[in-house]
C-alpha cells in the first residue's frame, strides 16, 4: 500500500504497511480500485451528458463513493466491495446507453473475488507509473484529495435535499481530468482552483440546508458535564441522523451527549428543542478511544471520524451512514436506531450529575453580522485591533500544542474566530469579551466553513476593502481532505498569507509548493512569538 493523504502519514512520507489511521492493506487497495473505477464511471458520465442524459442517482453514488475513502470513513473491506460492484454497474449501463467503449478490454472489476479486487487495486495506486512526473503526481493528487471533501460537502447538503448539477458535474469532469496525460502543470493548478470555486457552492448549499432544516444558529451555553441518567453520544458531522435520534429517544429517559465535531449542533434551533439534547462530552476525534471508553452509555458515529474501537467499547458503538469498521454494528438506511436505544437503555448511564463548566456555542454567519455594527464600531475606536480565523482539523501528531499556546498568547484586544475539531485545543478557555463581544466565537464544524468566509467578506465590504486588506490573520491546521478543499476555496478567493500547520502535505511537491509561494505567500507555521510578531506588525 502506499497513501499520504492525511496529515498524520507515516514519517511524513506516506504509510506503506499499514495506515496511521488504522487503515490495513487491502482496505487500501480496495479504496484505490474503487478511486480508479469511479475516475472510469466519470469519463462515461462526462459522454453521456453530452448525449443529453445524466442519472440523479448515479451523482449521489458517485459523491458517497468518493467520500467513502476519506480518511477515517470506512475501513471495512465488505462495504467497498459493494461500491465498486455498483461503478462497475454504472459503467456497464453508460456504456450501453452512449454505444462507447472507453475503458477498454480487460478493465472490468465484475465477477472478480476480493483478492482479485485487492491485486487489481495495487495495480492501480498512487505510485502505480514510478515514471509519472512528480508534479503531474502531486496536483493529480491535490486534485483528487480536493474533489473527496468537495464530495463529503455535496453529499452532506444531499442528505438534507439541496444538490446542483454543477457541482457533480465538476466531480466528474475533475476525476476524468487525472486520467489526461495532456494536461500540464498549468492545467492542473487552474483545476485545482476550480475545485475550491465548486466547493464554494457546495459549502453554500450545506448552509442552506442545515440553516433551511434547523433555523440559524444562536449563541448558546452547552454544559460539558453530565446528567444522571441513561445516555447516547453521538460523533461525526450530520445532523440529520442526530435529530433522528432525538425523534426516535423522545421520552425514552435517555440524554444525547455531542462529541467532536456534533458540538455546534446545540446552537441549531431545530434541534436544541429537545429537552433531552443536554450537553457536549469529550473533545475532539483523536481522542475517542479514551474518552468512548469512559462513557457509560451507546455511541453512534455518522460521516466520519471512527478509530479502531476498544474491546471495551466494541458492543456498544454504533456506525450508520458512510461510516464503517469490520464487526460494528450498523444502522442501514432506513435510520432505525432501535438497536442503539436498548444498548443505552441496557448501559449503565451516568450515576450522578457533574458540572464540568460549559462553553458557548452558536457563532455562525447569521448570529455575528447580526451584531457586525457593534464589531465595525469596535475596530474603527480601536477597542478591537485584530481578527484571527484559528482553526480546521486536530489530530494526534505532535506540535498541535502551538494552536493552544498561540490563541494563549494573542494579545486581549484580538477577536479569535474559530471552527472545526481543531478548537478543542482552546474551546474551554475563558477568554473574555469586548465590548460584551466574545473574544472567542465558535462559527462551527468544518462543514461551516462557508460561515467564516462570509464572515469575512463581510467585514471588508462594511470596510471597503479586499479581505487581504482586512486586520485578519488566518491560521489553520489541517488533518484530512476536507480541510483540503476548504484551502483550495480559499486560495480560489485569493485570499494570501495562509499559515498552515502542523506541517505541510507530503503529496505537496516542491515545485508544487513553490507556486502557491509565489502565488499566494502560503507557508508553515512558526513559532507563535514569530507568527505573532509577523501577523500584528
Amino acid at each position: 500500500m502506499f497513501c499520504y493523504q492525511c496529515e498524520q502519514t507515516a514519517k511524513g512520507t506516506g504509510c506503506i504497511n499499514i495506515g496511521v489511521c488504522g487503515k490495513q492493506p487491502d482496505v487500501a487497495a480496495l479504496q484505490d480500485l474503487l478511486i480508479h473505477a469511479v475516475k472510469g464511471l466519470s469519463l462515461y458520465a462526462i459522454k453521456a451528458r453530452e448525449q443529453g442524459y445524466r442519472d440523479e442517482e448515479m451523482d449521489l453514488f458517485v459523491c458517497e463513493a468518493v467520500f467513502s475513502t476519506l480518511t477515517n470513513v470506512d475501513f471495512d473491506p465488505a462495504r467497498f466491495e459493494e461500491l465498486i460492484a455498483r461503478c462497475e454497474t454504472y459503467i456497464q449501463s453508460l456504456k450501453v446507453k452512449t454505444g462507447t467503449n472507453l475503458l477498454g478490454p480487460n478493465c472490468s472489476c465484475a465477477g472478480k473475488s476480493r483478492e482479485e479486487l485487492v491485486t487489481l487495486g495495487e495495480s492501480v495506486g498512487i505510485m502505480a507509473d514510478p515514471n509519472l512526473n512528480e508534479d503531474i503526481r502531486s496536483l493529480r493528487e491535490l486534485l483528487i484529495y480536493g474533489i473527496k471533501g468537495l464530495a463529503a460537502y455535496a453529499d452532506h447538503a444531499a442528505i438534507l435535499g439541496h444538490k446542483d448539477p454543477m457541482v457533480f458535474d465538476f466531480v466528474y469532469d475533475g476525476l476524468a481530468a487525472t486520467l489526461d496525460d495532456d494536461l500540464g502543470v498549468n492545467d492542473l493548478v487552474g483545476l485545482c482552483l476550480k475545485c475550491g470555486e465548486v466547493n464554494i457552492r457546495a459549502m453554500e448549499l450545506l448552509d442552506a440546508g442545515n440553516t433551511g432544516t434547523y433555523g440559524h444558529p444562536e449563541p448558546t451555553v452547552v454544559p460539558l458535564g453530565a446528567k444522571a441518567g441513561k445516555a447516547i453520544l453521538v460523533s461525526g458531522h450530520d445532523l440529520k441522523d442526530l435529530e433522528l435520534l432525538l425523534e426516535q429517544t423522545e421520552g425514552k429517559g435517555i440524554n444525547i451527549y455531542t462529541h467532536g465535531e456534533m458540538l455546534p449542533c446545540h446552537g441549531y434551533p431545530g434541534l436544541k428543542k429537545y429537552s433531552h439534547f443536554y450537553g457536549h462530552y469529550g473533545t475532539a476525534w483523536q481522542n475517542q478511544a479514551k474518552e468512548f471508553d469512559a462513557f457509560p452509555g451507546a455511541i453512534l458515529m455518522t460521516t466520519n471520524c471512527i478509530q479502531k474501537p476498544r474491546d471495551s467499547y466494541n458492543d456498544r458503538i454504533f456506525t450508520t451512514g458512510l461510516v464503517g469498521w469490520p464487526g460494528v454494528a450498523h444502522v442501514g438506511d432506513d435510520k432505525d436506531f432501535t438497536p442503539v436505544i436498548e444498548k443505552a437503555l441496557a448501559c449503565e448511564g451516568f450515576a450522578e450529575d457533574t458540572n464540568k463548566g460549559t462553553v458557548m456555542a452558536g457563532f455562525a454567519r447569521n448570529a455575528v453580522l447580526g451584531v457586525a455594527d457593534k464589531v465595525i464600531d469596535a475596530v474603527k475606536g480601536g477597542a478591537i485591533k485584530h481578527f484571527f480565523l484559528v482553526g480546521g482539523c486536530d489530530g494526534a501528531k505532535p506540535g498541535r500544542n502551538y494552536y493552544t499556546e498561540l490563541v494563549e498568547e494573542i494579545p486581549s484586544d484580538c477577536v479569535i474566530l474559530t471552527l472545526a475539531c481543531g478548537k478543542f485545543r482552546f474551546f474551554d478557555k475563558q477568554l473574555g469579551d469586548i465590548g460584551g463581544i466574545p473574544r472567542l466565537l465558535d462559527v462551527g464544524q468544518c462543514n461551516d466553513a462557508y460561515s467564516a468566509v462570509k464572515i469575512a467578506t463581510a467585514l471588508a465590504d462594511a470596510f471597503d476593502c479586499g479581505v487581504n486588506d482586512l486586520p485578519l490573520s488566518i491560521i489553520l491546521s489541517w488533518y484530512e481532505q476536507k480541510a483540503c478543499v476548504v484551502l483550495l476555496s480559499l486560495l480560489h478567493l485569493g485570499i494570501t498569507n495562509i499559515k498552515l500547520g502542523p506541517t505541510l502535505p507530503a503529496f505537496i511537491s516542491p515545485n508544487v509548493l513553490n507556486v502557491l509561494v509565489e502565488n499566494f505567500n502560503i507557508g508553515p507555521i512558526g513559532t507563535v512569538e514569530e507568527d505573532l510578531k509577523a501577523a500584528l506588525g
